[in-house]
């Protein structure tokens, strides 16, 4: 079984590829809270779902001082055309070569089927995990109030 990275965990070095081809890295973490969407496939039917349930509730992450990002394994201009076709603006992050090395540096890979799980991981602005949440199977869809609950429990440790 997968182990999620646990919160007060560090974010270890990473690096994804933006829509446009740049770079994003655990720096481009700092500085905020950033809450990572970890989803299976582009176009399957559950991670079409999950995007546009998340899609609505980006004002009030924002107004709570936090950023989204989705990633999968898929490339790049998979995603584009994902993100264009679901209407959404959630910036899209691709885990595609090496092939899910993110996922498993996160703990959320799923190796059955070769891609990430679906799985939420909150990073406080200081790139140390605050909460993460792994779902029992890549069908389960994470609800948009658990996504607040998480940001909820990295406000009551910011707070202790």
């Amino acid at each position: 079984m997968t182990t999620i990275i646990e919160p007060g965990t560090s974010v270890p070095e990473f690096r994804l590829v933006r829509e446009d081809g740049r770079e994003f890295t655990r720096a481009d973490l700092l500085g905020r809270t950033t809450v990572l969407v970890f989803y299976p496939f582009a176009f399957s039917p559950v991670c079409t779902d999950q995007l546009q349930v998340y899609e609505e509730i980006l004002d009030d992450l924002r107004a709570r001082g936090a950023e989204m990002y989705a990633v999968s394994t898929d490339a790049n201009w998979s995603q584009r055309a994902f993100r264009e076709q679901l209407g959404v603006s959630i910036e899209q992050l691709s885990d595609f070569e090496p092939k899910g090395a993110v996922a498993r540096a996160f703990g959320v890979f799923f190796e059955p089927g070769g891609m990430a799980n679906r799985a939420l991981v909150i990073v406080g602005p200081d790139g140390t995990v605050g909460w993460s949440h792994l779902a029992e199977s890549p069908g389960e869809l994470p609800g948009a109030n658990l996504i607040f609950d998480g940001l909820d429990a990295v406000q009551r440790r910011a707070a202790a």
